[in-house]
């Protein structure tokens, strides 16, 4: 049975131009111990699909799906409060801007006491703060800060985004969760540590049995660290499927863009030569257009997208498009 099960998700939000659909029909399926990529362009609803898992959209927005369970559990079906005794401990998420995420008004060392689980502690009342304090020292090791004395007296305002990164993924790991959820988790951080991050993930997967929902618009690290991964564009599903054999045959235009962009440093490049893009930009939601969303930016656009194209399955990927990269075969 998956960890995380999601079956034709949406995600709507009221404006003066009446009720957008942000996310349309959104599938994503998790098993114990696997490490999902999430994948494409700003504005694509990636953020929002983890938002809505994590339960932390406010009353604008309105989430609707056939399902939406994490470990056999209806997510739609739990009170806030049951809700929130459920993240954290089983489900934890590294967001993006981690000064937003953190108390201005408190020290980095009491947030960081306070996102330590109390049933972990054994040892007596007056040795409790000596066993916070070695803890709040290993994790801090653990995301690559030494200068932990020094980080633990500051507020958030007084340290960088790449260190207040590392402190939210220590509170993250604090409660040993069984599905993390990593919303660009290394975009402000120097990249000599990205690296230690990473292995950290790969390490909380390996031991601990984590499932990881990596959501990055970096495919370098998609290819490297993930089995499989679920291309998103305009709020819709196009792609998915293992990443082995997505980033060796691409059925989508719109994922063959994306891996065409990638600079392969391999290939002689000319003097300030252009490197491959995808023309045009992510539409607006209150402009989108008839049919198939990519079809005004699609090299291989015809009179057919105009109507909206099906899920269809070839070669163990999932893909939704017309006119597929596929040679000499009909998707099954």
């Amino acid at each position: 049975m998956p960890l995380l099960d999601i079956r034709n998700l949406s995600i709507e939000f009221d404006s003066p131009h009446g009720r957008i659909r942000a996310v349309d029909r959104v599938n994503l399926s998790i098993n114990p111990g696997e490490i999902l990529g999430l994948v494409g362009e700003s504005g694509s609803g990636k953020s929002l699909v983890a938002k809505a898992i994590m339960g932390i959209l406010n009353d604008r927005w309105h989430v609707s799906a056939d399902r939406l369970r994490y470990n056999g559990v209806d997510l739609l079906s739990l009170s806030a409060k049951e809700r929130r005794k459920l993240m954290g401990r089983e489900i934890a998420m590294v967001f993006q801007e981690p000064k937003s995420s953190l108390d201005p008004n408190d020290t980095v060392g009491h947030q960081l006491h306070e996102s330590l689980p109390t049933d972990e502690c054994k040892v007596s009342f007056f040795q409790q703060k000596k066993w916070r304090n070695e803890r709040i020292r290993g994790l801090l090791h653990q995301v690559g800060i030494r200068d932990h004395e020094r980080v633990m007296k500051s507020y958030p305002h007084e340290l960088s985004e790449g260190v207040c990164q590392k402190v939210m993924i220590a509170m993250t790991i604090a409660y040993k969760p069984r599905l993390l959820i990593a919303d660009e988790p290394t975009t402000v951080i120097e990249a000599g540590a990205q690296a230690q991050i990473f292995k950290l993930f790969r390490k909380l997967n390996q031991l601990n049995e984590v499932s990881i929902l990596l959501i990055t618009h970096d495919l370098e690290h998609v290819e490297s660290w993930t089995e499989s991964i679920t291309v998103m564009y305009c709020g819709q599903t196009v792609e998915s499927g293992l990443t082995k054999h997505i980033f060796k045959q691409p059925f989508h235009p719109y994922t063959m863009a994306l891996l065409q962009s990638m600079p392969h440093f391999d290939e002689m490049l000319g003097h300030k030569s252009q490197l491959t893009t995808l023309s045009g930009c992510v539409p607006s939601l209150q402009h989108l257009p008839i049919g198939c969303r990519l079809g005004p930016r699609c090299p291989r656009a015809q009179r057919k997208c105009v109507q909206v194209p099906q899920m269809q399955k070839s070669r163990g990927h999932y893909f939704s498009c017309h006119f597929p990269l596929i040679d000499d075969e009909e998707p099954s």
